[in-house]
C-alpha cells in the first residue's frame, strides 16, 4: 500500500507507513518519508510536510547537486547533509564521463551504468558510511518523521528504503513493490528530461539511456541484492557486518518504527 503525499511542487514523496512485516506488525505512519528533491517546494508544501510530522531532512545528494538545487526545508525541520557518493555521478571519474559520451552510441549505456551504480551502493565505502549514518539518525529520532531524499527519490533513496524496510522485517516482495512504485511518479520528470535532450539533438540511443536512468528497473535492485549475497551472504549479514547494525540496534529500530496491526 503506497502512501503518496500531496506535494504540489515535487514528486515521489511517499510515507512508508502501513507496510506489513512478516511477524504481522506494520510500519508506523508519519515516521519514515522518502522523497525526490526539495528545491522547488512551495510554502504550502513546506507547511504540509511540517504538519505531516517531518522534523528531519536527510539529503543523500552530492555537494554539486546540493549547490545547484538547495533544499527548501519543511517548516521547523533540521537539515542533515549525507552524500551517498562524494561527487555528482557525472563527474566522479573519467570512466563515467566516457560512459556518458558513449550513451550516444550504445542504447544500453544508461542501463549498464545503473547496474554498476547499484553494485557500488553495496561496495563503496562512502555509500556504506552514508547508509550507516542514515540508521544512526533513525535511532536518534524518537518522535516525528525523518524525510530522506536524493534528486529523483529513486536510487540512493530507494536503497535506503530497501535497507530500512529490511531491518523492520518487511518481506522482500513488498520491498520490491515499494522500490518499483517510483515508476508511477517520475514519468513526468523523465519526459521533460528526454524532451529537453531531444531538442538539443540527442539521438535515439541517448534518449533510451536517459530513460533507463529515470526508471526503477527490477534488474537494478537485483544487482544490489546479488552483490549483497556474494559479498556478505545475504541481507541480514550485510546489515550486521556491512553497516555494523547490532542486533540490539535492529531491535531498537523495530521498537521505534513499528506498531501493532
Amino acid at each position: 500500500m503506497v502512501q503518496l503525499l500531496n506535494i504540489h511542487h515535487g514528486y515521489n514523496f511517499r510515507d512508508l507507513g502501513g507496510y506489513r512485516t512478516a511477524d504481522g506488525r506494520v510500519v508506523a505512519g508519519h515516521r519514515l518519508v522518502r522523497a525526490g528533491k526539495l528545491d522547488e517546494l512551495s510554502e504550502r508544501d513546506q507547511t504540509f510536510l511540517a504538519a505531516h510530522g517531518v522534523t528531519t531532512d536527510l539529503d543523500f545528494r552530492s555537494p554539486e547537486e546540493r549547490e545547484a538545487a538547495p533544499d527548501r526545508l519543511p517548516v521547523g525541520a533540521t537539515y542533515d547533509f549525507n552524500p551517498v557518493f562524494p561527487y555528482d555521478k557525472t563527474q566522479v571519474t573519467k570512466s563515467w564521463a566516457e560512459e556518458q559520451a558513449e550513451f550516444a552510441f550504445d542504447p544500453q549505456g544508461g542501463y549498464k551504468n545503473m547496474l554498476k551504480t547499484y553494485r557500488e551502493f553495496i561496495t563503496n565505502d562512502t555509500s556504506k558510511k552514508a547508509y550507516r549514518h542514515f540508521f544512526d539518525l533513525l535511532l536518534a529520532s524518537t518522535d516525528g518523521a525523518v524525510l530522506f531524499h536524493c534528486s529523483a527519490g529513486k536510487d540512493r533513496t530507494g536503497m535506503a528504503a530497501v535497507f530500512a524496510l529490511a531491518v523492520l522485517g518487511v518481506p522482500e516482495a513488498t520491498i520490491r513493490e515499494d522500490y518499483l512504485a517510483t515508476n508511477q511518479y517520475v514519468g513526468g520528470q523523465k519526459a521533460k528530461v528526454i524532451a529537453a535532450a531531444k531538442q538539443e539533438g540527442a539521438n535515439a540511443n541517448m534518449q533510451q539511456s536517459l530513460a533507463d536512468l529515470w526508471i526503477a528497473r527490477p534488474e537494478y535492485l537485483d544487482a544490489a541484492l546479488a552483490t549483497i549475497n556474494a559479498a556478505f551472504g545475504g541481507m541480514a549479514q550485510y546489515l550486521s557486518a556491512g553497516l555494523a547494525l547490532s542486533l540490539g540496534e535492529q531491535a531498537d529500530l523495530k521498537q521505534l518504527y513499528l506498531k501493532e496491526a
